[in-house]
């Protein structure tokens, strides 16, 4: 059981009671924690630290990461608990932490893992004294160090902490230390099974026997069967008949229940592992084959993180996300740019998404002996610790691996290929099984089994109407072809009346591969305002072109969700890559339903843009696009009708469903509803303020509050016109604060009611406020605006 206790300066601590002898063999340990940065704190001297307590998954970098001060804490971070413990062998198991992490038992050290992003183990040692007042000591930091992957260039934070759930595991005398699951012959008819294992303990020879069952994906008893050890090659497990086939639609996952025992029949160590049996594979030319049957790729990336906590992100945040990417009717996930939370491949195994697992060569190029031996070593835990999870097709061997070189040479040809070559060799010596790739490495494309240029149609180079075109010129030199990141940045709710079409920008280069330096290139990323709407567009475009390419095994868009990046201060909402469909909230952008409408399983209806409340134009009125996945739609201004319209899926813009709307001055109300075989099955709404000309120059920007309840206000900052209209033009950066410190605005999240520097968008920005004991008075500046006030009352 747990129990709550005080110890002095630590606080609140969880003691752990290992109760009987074998009651307990895993417990989680992510409360009760005592945690303080300091980089010179040594462990015998504690006393004069102030700590806090603080609960598991934690970084320290929850939130300066995205602060407006530049930089972000990189040192050390101390962990410390009290645990009670009957006598026993016990070790920690940890899921995640970054990047080097050393524990200490009673003040002695115990052992240390170098390496971000997987789980290891920790045993305690034999210096415990099983009298309740054993003392863990764990640091952690997230130093640069050169020597270990992914490269401080990269395009995303890397995290402080104990990022990921820690377990205390009690030891019986033997157990599995690891096991593998392969299933090296699948098809229609039947499926094999080859079970591998390694045991440990301070008795392993005390285990003479394991036992197997095996139940199908809906819960019935399959083969029950015992063999003898030694196994010292395995075993091959009882042949399936007819199996049920793992895939995105019908993700099939039998369970193998596997127990370790004793002459005795006693268990010593019991293991459940999901079982997923498919076969694929990618002929030259011919796309992605699974299960004997061609399959299009429909892809997005993830990063791990989420506002207010960055990457300490619990279980159930991590499979929101890919439960909304199933959601969104998605069957593949790129995990950009490294192994990720164990849940989010139980995810991927149970809702049926396809995986791309990437090593962290994340650009910084090739470096020493250290560089080297780490990266190996890390791989091959990489594919140790996931090679079980059926969702996984893609060993990714790095990404960009050439760029921005941390030393010299580390750029060259002549260093990188043996190593990649090397990495290539390992990989399939350790599961032959899955295919290859590599994204942004040209010499190293035909070392892969598959390979993904760098293709930015319409946004790092040239317009996105030369998409078809580059996808089929990639075809022709890859025979294994995916196309991993397209896309763009878009600041939500900024709209625009007049944006760019396919034809891009006039006068820009005609590549459209991503420059390694943007600072001499013409592009819409450096060159446009990044609206909403032309990231409507140009998915769209993107769309209908893969969705209809000949023997195309598909892409994956960049990125699902905005996230934090070191890289990035002066974006609109800075230190934010701004790609995602979703904001770092997961609320959808307008984007999102240009994706739903193409691959979402359930009816849906969008009219764009939600958030774009306010436009001017013609008396004539402009045309709306609604986003459809039904076979038709009709679409009402103000309980008028416009029309009924058939959908003609693929067909640029929005499938055909676009209306020459005659909106009136002034308010406006939108209604549209889809049909399938006639019946209505999705509908969506919009009120809307529409205004005959152009839309007004800033003439003083206004302030206002929304009581949320609870103490929490909405503040929102308008620009207006000297008529009072909204100046949607205006999309100056502004700075909020709290200008008598009463109350706290809640800031550095990372997302567009969270930061208080941020750019307007249409003329509107706003953040959230807690009130304090008296009243508050925000502040609002920008460089030309000398001060906006509002008093916020207690």
């Amino acid at each position: 059981m747990i129990i709550k206790k005080t110890l002095g300066l630590m606080g609140f601590f969880l003691v752990f009671l290992a109760g009987l002898a074998q009651a307990i063999e895993r417990q989680p340990l992510n409360t009760g924690w005592a945690f303080v940065a300091d980089e010179a704190l040594q462990p015998d001297d504690i006393s004069a630290t102030a700590w806090r307590a603080i609960d598991l998954p934690h970084t320290w970098n929850a939130t300066d990461t995205v602060d407006p001060m530049p930089g972000y804490y990189r040192g050390a971070g101390w962990y410390r608990k009290i645990v009670k413990l009957v006598p026993g062998s016990y070790r920690l198991a940890f899921e995640g932490a970054n990047r080097e992490t050393r524990v200490w038992v009673n003040g002695k050290p115990v052992g240390e893992f170098v390496g971000a992003y997987l789980g290891f183990t920790i045993p305690l040692g034999s210096d415990l004294r099983f009298d309740g007042t054993d003392e863990l000591m764990i640091r952690v930091t997230n130093r640069v160090n050169r020597d270990l992957i992914p490269s401080q260039k990269a395009d995303f934070f890397q995290f402080g902490g104990i990022t990921r759930d820690l377990w205390l595991e009690r030891l019986p005398s033997a157990y599995f230390d690891w096991i593998q699951v392969d299933t090296p012959q699948v098809s229609e008819r039947e499926a094999h099974t080859h079970f591998r294992f390694a045991l440990a303990g301070e008795h392993p020879k005390a285990a003479s026997q394991i036992a197997f069952a095996m139940t199908s994906p809906t819960g019935d008893a399959l083969w029950q069967k015992n063999y003898r050890l030694p196994l010292p090659e395995g075993v091959s497990l009882p042949v399936l008949k007819q199996p049920s086939l793992w895939s995105p639609d019908s993700p099939a996952l039998y369970q193998l229940n596997i127990e370790l025992k004793d002459d005795a029949g006693k268990v010593l160590h019991a293991k459940r592992q999901s079982v997923g049996y498919r076969f694929f594979s990618m002929p030259d030319g011919k796309g992605l084959l699974l299960n004997g049957k061609p399959l299009l790729l429909r892809g997005t990336h993830r990063h791990e993180e989420h506002a207010g906590v960055g990457a300490a992100m619990s279980n159930e945040q991590h499979r929101a996300d890919m439960a909304q990417i199933k959601k969104l009717g998605a069957n593949f996930v790129r995990l950009a740019h490294y192994p990720q939370d164990p849940s989010v491949y139980q995810a991927a195994d149970e809702l049926g998404l396809i995986l791309w697992d990437e090593l962290p060569w994340c650009r910084g190029g090739i470096g020493g002996d250290a560089w080297r031996a780490n990266t190996e070593r890390l791989w091959r835990a990489q594919i140790r610790q996931n090679r079980n999870h059926p969702s996984i097709f893609y060993w990714s061997l790095g990404n960009e691996i050439y760029w921005e070189a941390d030393f010299e040479g580390g750029g060259d040809d002549k260093n990188i290929l043996p190593f990649l070559e090397r990495l290539q060799a390992l990989t399939k010596s350790l599961d032959p099984s899955r295919l290859t790739s590599l994204r942004k490495y040209y010499p190293g494309a035909d070392v892969v089994d598959s390979f993904s240029p760098s293709i930015w149609a319409g946004w790092y180079g040239g317009a996105f109407g030369q998409y078809a075109e580059a996808l089929t010129d990639a075809q022709k030199k890859y025979p294994a072809f995916l196309h991993m990141e397209y896309g763009g940045s878009s600041h939500r709710g900024r709209h625009t009346e007049t944006p760019l079409d396919e034809l891009g920008l006039l006068g820009q280069q005609l590549s459209v591969a991503e420059a390694v330096n943007q600072a001499g290139v013409t592009s819409v990323a450096k060159d446009s305002d990044w609206n909403e709407n032309y990231m409507v567009s140009l998915f769209d475009w993107h769309l209908s072109v893969s969705e209809s390419q000949p023997d195309f095994a598909g892409n994956a868009q960049w990125a699902f969700k905005d996230f934090g990046t070191p890289l990035r201060p002066e974006n609109p909402l800075p230190y934010i890559n701004q790609k995602g469909l979703v904001d770092r909230l997961g609320q959808p952008k307008d984007a999102y339903y240009v994706f739903a409408s193409y691959w979402s399983p359930a009816p849906v209806c969008y009219i764009e843009s939600h958030s774009w409340t306010v436009r001017y134009g013609p008396r004539e009125g402009r045309p709306v696009r609604v986003y459809c996945n039904t076979d038709s739609a009709e679409l009402w201004l103000n309980g008028k009708s416009l029309g009924l319209k058939q959908r003609v899926h693929g067909a640029y813009p929005a499938h055909g469903l676009v209306w020459q709307v005659p909106f009136v001055e002034g308010s406006n109300q939108l209604r549209v509803q889809g049909y399938n075989d006639g019946e209505s099955v999705a509908g969506d709404a919009l009120a809307l303020e529409y205004h005959e000309g152009k839309a007004p120059a800033m003439a003083r920007v206004s302030l206002s509050a929304e009581d949320l309840g609870d103490g929490h206000w909405l503040i929102t900052a308008e620009a207006l016109g000297a008529n009072g209209l909204r100046a949607t033009g205006f999309n100056d950066r502004v700075y909020f604060s709290v200008a008598n410190h009463q109350g706290r605005l809640l800031s550095d999240q990372g997302h567009y009611q969270g930061a208080s520097v941020i750019e307007m968008a249409n003329g509107l920005a706003a953040i959230r406020y807690q009130a304090g004991a008296r009243a508050g008075l925000i502040e609002l500046r920008s460089q030309d605006l000398k001060g906006v006030y509002l008093e916020i009352p207690r």
